[in-house]
């Protein structure tokens, strides 16, 4: 089970609202803080029982910002554990992190790409600081440079990836490189990322007393925490207008492109990955305007709503898998507007009997658990076959 900081953008992306009721907020604050103590016991004991040495670093940059980023367990044991130290609040750092695995760890363990550490670090900066750095990669260096470990310098390949300008970044306000390098030490792996300050101006050590690293921690959740909770919920919102089935649509080709994404990592061999302008407070308003339109239109409940729209997608997500024909083709764009307009209108569309049929396949799929899918074979294939009689009257 892995146990990282908890991400500023979990569940539901918000908006800064203006300040709360003192006694609600006071309320909030003191949960929030029996909540963190709680954790903070828990990794104690959790690490208090670690068989291994865990390093961080020793010197190199400023170690104000020292914390605990996270751990994975397996059956009770710890499998690795994550330090971080810098500015973790700034895309020019420094800021590095320090992953320790235990001895044999990568025969059950499966130790991740570096280009994925550095994904995972970008991952970080957008999460926590709203800053995309871009998906994919920017200019990428593999490097030979030299880490010192207590007082010994270990050789050390480098993956270094320069990431392409977001927008707003100032035209002399390039960020620095992100890189990612891993080292054997005493028997262990150890993972290295860092930006803003060069492998050969750091030196890792073994650390003593983790206490510094588990108030740090408790500082930084309590720091994201209390800006989670001044924030508004996305269906509390006024959100901009949206005229006749747009929102639908934007919805629909935000999932097709979801889908796409992530059969291309998977067919380039890859950790799936949703790409980052695809996630987050995009997406939220994307569905909550979705949602909103089709109360309007259709007449329904709020969770009447939410279920169709859930349906919907789920529908035009389930065919671009199953077909080669809806991303990207005219027909493709055809069927995507006859799923709309039958889910706003219950309209009598040409594919009436491709709709139904996804009806029945959703609900029986619904409950159905996590082989649902499976389990329906026989719908899914009087599903996929209304389709592709549609498609041969509609040619």
């Amino acid at each position: 089970m892995r146990h990282r900081m908890v991400r500023e953008s979990g569940g539901r992306p918000q908006e800064w609202r203006g300040t709360p009721e003192a006694g609600r907020h006071a309320t909030d604050a003191r949960e929030r803080a029996d909540r963190l103590a709680q954790v903070e016991e828990f990794t104690r004991r959790t690490l208090a029982a670690a068989d291994f040495p865990v390093y961080g670093v020793a010197a190199g940059l400023d170690r104000a910002g020292d914390a605990l980023a996270a751990f994975e367990t397996n059956g009770g044991k710890l499998d690795w554990v994550e330090v971080q130290s810098g500015d973790w609040s700034s895309t020019a750092g420094p800021y590095v992190t320090v992953r320790t695995y235990r001895p044999g760890a990568e025969l059950c363990v499966v130790l991740p790409e570096l280009e994925d550490v550095v994904e995972d670090e970008r991952d970080r900066v957008y999460d926590h600081l709203g800053i995309d750095e871009g998906d994919g990669p920017g200019r990428v260096r593999a490097l030979r440079e030299w880490i010192t470990v207590d007082g010994e310098p270990c050789a050390v390949e480098v993956h270094e990836d320069r990431p392409v300008l977001w927008p707003g970044t100032p035209e002399d306000g390039e960020p620095g490189p992100v890189w990612a390098g891993r080292l054997r030490v005493d028997g262990l792996t150890v993972t290295v990322c860092g930006r803003g300050v060069a492998p050969g101006g750091l030196e890792l050590g073994r650390i003593g007393d983790v206490e510094r690293y588990l108030h740090g921690r408790s500082e930084l959740l309590h720091e994201l925490s209390s800006r989670h909770a001044e924030r508004v919920p996305v269906e509390e919102r006024e959100l901009p207008p949206v005229h006749g089935l747009e929102a639908h649509r934007a919805l629909i080709g935000q999932t097709i492109a979801e889908s796409a994404a992530i059969e291309a990592q998977v067919r380039a061999g890859r950790p799936p990955r949703l790409p980052r302008g695809l996630r987050g407070e995009a997406c939220a308003v994307r569905w909550e305007s979705a949602v909103r339109q089709q109360m309007r239109l259709a007449s329904e409940t709020r969770e009447e709503a939410l279920a169709a729209v859930t349906s919907m997608v789920n529908h035009l997500e389930r065919l671009a898998r199953q077909t080669h024909w809806v991303i990207g083709t005219p027909e493709g764009a055809a069927a995507v507007e006859e799923v709309v307009r039958y889910t706003v209108f219950a309209s009598e569309v040409a594919s009436l009997s491709a709709q139904r049929a996804w009806e029945q396949l959703w609900r029986d799929r619904s409950g159905g658990g996590p082989d649902g899918w499976e389990a329906q074979g026989l719908a899914e294939q009087l599903w996929l076959s209304a389709w592709e009689q549609w498609r041969t009257r509609a040619g």
